[in-house]
Formats: structure tokens, C-alpha cells, sequence
């Protein structure tokens, strides 16, 4: 059947994942239709391009009969209207990582895996082999500028990178014939439990890989080199920051922070698997201009002059290397930071971990807004047990000057800085619920 008879239908289709599936479907000509809570600048984007687009309640009446597949987020729970009603039209019905896992069976896959800097690394490789005319597929976990600020960009060769998310094990349906592995710390404990189970999920995604597939490991993460799975693999290719390519890469890079040239070095060892001439590998990582809130710099010029940064960075880990990050760009700047706590769950779990490195921030002033709460994740017995108020006292507990300060919603926090800046300075929204809101307010 021609794909333009084809209707797929996405539940939860504003997803940066989802959405960026609906793009490929659409890209492929297949007629496509999603739903979602509320709209965003996603769901107009897939409207604009085509799509049609529900937004509010999940309805039955969305599901059309003549409808042939269903493709939901992870979040969506099995009672789902939608999810129910097509599930008795026997419709196929995959959630993300299922639908996306066919796909790299079909494709030649390079898989993005870890803790922290997949979206970075997999946007990279992706411009590396678009730069070497390899013309890839990109299914990625944010927007790259290069893809014309898209979360995905389809090619038509072989190609496929993708960005392979371990949380509810979900990358254990991709079967990739490359891994990156870029680092291990404990995450998703609301899932795994223990650092035990997360590391077990991984070394069984690992073992997906083929007999001549390649992994190619961060050695500067201590938990990685101590890991037995890299045994399990006959094609390892390790990277440091003490490689001879480091030296080049901090020359050469636009984004910050030492994180990044461990990204752009993982990317370049990629390349050098495909044959791509180094020559071609430099000069695209010189001129990568960063994705979507991972560093994302803005000069905002009214009312008074300062330096916005956008930030996804939601893990104690990740915010301490992006404010280090910050603090090396802009030595002799006040660094106002306003972070956002994404989950109940992984605040409790990770509570003295965010507290200790809030607390060694390098910055001026630390803004902390209410928890985002994740519909559908959250346990009403962990929401009682944590707040944004205990994490501002947990922080200031052991300093002098109470450089943190509680403020609840985003409007109130775009006011304090309207009345607290001066110009000059460098302001940080970090975190990945729906902070990035704030910047919208503030370029107004």
C-alpha cells in the first residue's frame, strides 16, 4: 500500500521523541495524526507540516477505524481512551521505542547511549555523516540548528543514528550495529531502583550489538572502564580527554565546557569508523553551532543588556559541569542560575547529590522554581517527602551568604529578574520540564 494511504496515529505526539517519529512518518508521506495535553510550539510545527493535531483530552473519538497504526509515548499508560479503543479495533498498537526499534533493524544504527551528552553526540555524528554526503537518518532527543532547529532529519541512505534513552529500559528494543557509550551514573532510580539494575540494562543492550558491531566507550568514566561488558564485545574503541585529538578540539569547538570535547571526540572516532577524511570531521564539529537548550545562548537587549543561557542539564552531574562550563566562559561575570527540579522521584532520590553540587555552584545567585511534576511517573508517598523550600534550606544549610532562594512559579521568577538585574550579567535557566518558558517571557 503507498505510504500517503497510510494513517498512523501518535498519542502523545508533542514528545520530543514521539514527535520527532511523527516528522519521519511524515517525511515518508504517510498521512499522520496526534494527540496531546496541551499544544506547544511542537504540535504547531507537525500541524504546519501536515499533521493532524488533537490537543486537550484523549478522546475514542480520535481513533478512526481506517487508521493503521498506533505509535504512543512511554508516559501514555495502558488505560489511555485512545490506546483502549484501538487496541479493540486490533489496531497495531507500539509504543515509541518499539516503533523506533523496527527501525534500526532496517537501518545500519549508531546508538547514543548514557547518562548524560547523548543528544549532543548523536547530533554530531549526524552532521558528520551529513557533511561527508553518507545523507543520514536523525532521530534525536532535541532541536539541532543544522536540521533546521528539527529533532529529526531523514535521509535516504542506510544511515541512522538515534539517541538510545535507557529510562522504563526502552532502549533495549533498538538493535544497533554501533554503541557510544558515553558515561554511567545512577538515574531513573524511580525505575531501576538501584545503580545494580541500571547497569545490568545496559550490558544487556550492549550484548545486542552483532558479532563485527563496534562499542565505543568514554575511558575517563571510572564506572565504564570497570564495567565487565566491555569484554563482551570484540570491537572496542575507547576515548579520553588525554587523547592527541583533545588539544585541536578545545581550539576549535564554539560550545563550552570540557564535556563537550569528550562529545565532539566520541563523534570523531564515528567518523574515522566510516573512513570519513579528518579534514571533513574538524571542520563540521568547528562549525557546530550547538542544539536546542544544551547551551543555548541568547544576548537579550531589553530592558537592560545580559547573556541568557538555555539549558536541558536536569542531573546533579550535568549541572555541575554546565555551570563549570559557564563560569570558564565568563570568568569575571555575575551568573544568576534559575533551575527548575524535573520529577519528584529523581529529586528524593538524588536529593544530597543536588543539594552538594547547588551548594559548590560556581554562581552569584541560585533561583530554585517548584518541582515539575511528570504526569503519570510521580508517587504520592515521594511528592510528601520533597519540595523546592527543602532543597533551598538543604543547600544553604552550610554557607554563610544564603545564595539560594525559593520562587515558585516562572512569572514570579521573570519578575525578580526584571527588578534585580542590572546588565551584564549571565542568567541560566536550567532544567527539563517546562522552564524554557521563562526564556519566552524574557525575550518578550
Amino acid at each position: 500500500m503507498p505510504a500517503k494511504n497510510i494513517k498512523i496515529h501518535f498519542i502523545g505526539i508533542g514528545g520530543i521523541g514521539v514527535s520527532a517519529l511523527a516528522k519521519y512518518y511524515l517525511e515518508k508521506g504517510y498521512k499522520v495524526s496526534g494527540s496531546d495535553l496541551s499544544s506547544s510550539e511542537i504540535t504547531k510545527a507537525l500541524k504546519k507540516r501536515g499533521a493532524k493535531i488533537f490537543v486537550g483530552k484523549h478522546l475514542q473519538k480520535h481513533i478512526a477505524s481506517n487508521i493503521k497504526q498506533i505509535i504512543y509515548s512511554p508516559a501514555i499508560l495502558q488505560n489511555n481512551p485512545e490506546l483502549r479503543v484501538a487496541k479493540k479495533l486490533k489496531i497495531k498498537c507500539q509504543s515509541y521505542p518499539q516503533a523506533l526499534g523496527e527501525l534500526t533493524k532496517k537501518h545500519f544504527t549508531f546508538a547514543v547511549a548514557g547518562s548524560h551528552g547523548k543528544s549532543t553526540v548523536a547530533a554530531m555524528i549526524g552532521i558528520l555523516l551529513t557533511k561527508a554526503g553518507l545523507d543520514p537518518t536523525v532521530i534525536v532527543g532535541t532541536k539541532v540548528k543544522e536540521f533546521n532547529n528539527s529533532n529529526c532529519r531523514v535521509g535516504k541512505s542506510q544511515y541512522l543514528v538515534i539517541e538510545a534513552d535507557e529510562h522504563f529500559a526502552s532502549f533495549l528494543n533498538y538493535w544497533p550495529k554501533i554503541i557510544v557509550l558515553t558515561n554511567l551514573e545512577p538515574d531513573h532510580l524511580d525505575y531501576y531502583k538501584n545503580f545494580k539494575n541500571y547497569l545490568n540494562a545496559f550490558k544487556k543492550f550492549i550484548s545486542h550489538l552483532p558479532k563485527n558491531g563496534f562499542l565505543v566507550a568514554n575511558r575517563d568514566d571510572k564506572t565504564i572502564s570497570t564495567q565487565t561488558f566491555l569484554t563482551i564485545v570484540q570491537n572496542v574503541i575507547k576515548y579520553s580527554l588525554k587523547d592527541r585529538d583533545t588539544k585541536k578540539l578545545r581550539k576549535i569547538l564554539k560550545i563550552p565546557g570540557e564535556f563537550n570535547v569528550s562529545n565532539a571526540l566520541a563523534a570523531l572516532i564515528i567518523a574515522r569508523i566510516l573512513k570519513i577524511p579528518d579534514k571533513i570531521s574538524f571542520k563540521a564539529l568547528s562549525e557546530y553551532k550547538g542544539s536546542w537548550r544544551r547551551f543555548d545562548i541568547t544576548k537579550i537587549l531589553y530592558p537592560k543588556p545580559y547573556t541568557l543561557i538555555s539549558d536541558y542539564g536536569h542531573h546533579p552531574t550535568q549541572i555541575r559541569v554546565t555551570l563549570k562550563a559557564a563560569r570558564e566562559k565568563y570568568p569575571k561575570r555575575k551568573i544568576f542560575c534559575i533551575f527548575q527540579p524535573h520529577q519528584y522521584q529523581r529529586t528524593y532520590y538524588l536529593f544530597d547529590d543536588f543539594a552538594r553540587v547547588l551548594r559548590e555552584a560556581p554562581v552569584d545567585k541560585l533561583i530554585i522554581n517548584d518541582i515539575y511534576e511528570v504526569a503519570g511517573r510521580e508517587k504520592k508517598e515521594i511528592k510528601r517527602k520533597v519540595s523546592s523550600e527543602k532543597l533551598v534550606k538543604a543547600i544553604n544549610k552550610q554557607i554563610r551568604n544564603k545564595k539560594a532562594e525559593y520562587i515558585s512559579s516562572i512569572e514570579k521568577v521573570a519578575n525578580y529578574l526584571k527588578k534585580n538585574l542590572r546588565g551584564g550579567e549571565v542568567v541560566i535557566i536550567m532544567g527539563a520540564g517546562d522552564i524554557y518558558n521563562l526564556e519566552k517571557i524574557l525575550k518578550k
